[in-house]
């Protein structure tokens, strides 16, 4: 597991990386960024990649209850 450092600085980078995903509409932009990280720290490169990937998957998880919930809604008042 990585140290607590490690895990700051990815979880940071994670954030400004999707941010910039984003905006400029790259969808692979984390993985460009995630080689780049591995050319100098393996360590980084992988706790970055997790802390993308969990928030990307937090993120298609919330958008999947929030359709559940509409279409339930939708159900209920017809």
């Amino acid at each position: 597991m990585a140290d607590a450092v490690v895990t700051e600085l990815a979880n940071k980078l994670a954030e400004e990386c999707l941010a910039v995903q984003a905006e400029t509409g790259e969808e692979r932009l984390f993985m460009e960024v995630g080689e780049v990280l591995g050319a100098s720290s393996q360590t980084l490169e992988e706790a970055f990649l997790t802390a993308v990937r969990t928030r990307m998957a937090n993120d298609k998880a919330r958008v999947f209850l929030a359709r559940k919930l509409r279409a339930h809604r939708g159900k209920a008042g017809a």
